[in-house]
């Protein structure tokens, strides 16, 4: 695998499940008839910082083929938790990050998602970090996986590395279509700005937070 360029390396689900930036795990591959997934992020973080709240949020982009949500309904997070009926559903805001389990979960039925839908971005950013002066320097542990939701199987899984450490913003993964089935990419790309700036660059239009 050390011969293939960084973007192009896949994986199986089940041969792999720990993955590098830039890998891919084909997710049907592991499970034919998947139909539902959990994708699951967790940290730990310090409650408080220079008298700060430490929030951290994980939220949900679908995107077109040109990588630009259809409308702006298209963006799940703390103030949009279901869209399409309940096709992506975020689990609800958790103020505090611990060691114990995923903080935030964002349920996806994949036979529902619209069909002009090709992919899934999931981020994780710092609340009001600006404001704060807080960023991922502060937070340990980090990590997203998916997991079948009906079997509880974990399909793949990925850490945010410390080279994270200066940005208060990350676009941690995707899930993509892949034929008739999914697979899921380990991005990492992390960015300044929050969650305003990630939410703009896919096209929501949206206040600053």
């Amino acid at each position: 695998m050390s011969n293939v360029p960084e973007a192009e390396k896949e994986v199986i689900a089940g041969d792999s499940l720990h993955m590098n930036k830039g890998e891919e795990v084909k997710l049907t591959e592991a499970s034919a008839q998947l139909r539902k997934v959990k994708v699951c992020l967790g940290w730990k973080a310090p409650e408080e910082s220079d008298g700060f709240t430490v929030d951290i949020d994980a939220s949900a982009f679908l995107l077109n083929r040109e990588r630009r949500v259809r409308n702006d309904t298209d963006f799940v997070f703390y103030n949009n938790l279901e869209i399409d009926g309940g096709s992506v559903r975020h689990g609800g805001d958790n103020r505090v990050g611990d060691a114990d389990g995923d903080d935030e979960v964002i349920h996806i039925d994949l036979e529902t998602v619209p069909f002009d839908v090709e992919s899934i971005a999931f981020s994780v950013t710092i609340h009001s970090p600006e404001e704060r002066q807080q960023n991922f320097g502060l937070v340990k542990d980090a990590y997203i996986r998916v997991v079948n939701e009906e079997d509880g199987k974990e399909l793949a899984h990925f850490d945010l590395s410390e080279d994270a450490s200066e940005d208060n913003a990350m676009v941690f993964g995707e899930l993509v279509r892949d034929g008739v089935g999914w697979k899921f990419k380990a991005l990492g790309d992390g960015t300044d700005g929050g969650l305003y700036k990630i939410a703009r660059e896919f096209g929501v239009n949206v206040a600053p937070m």
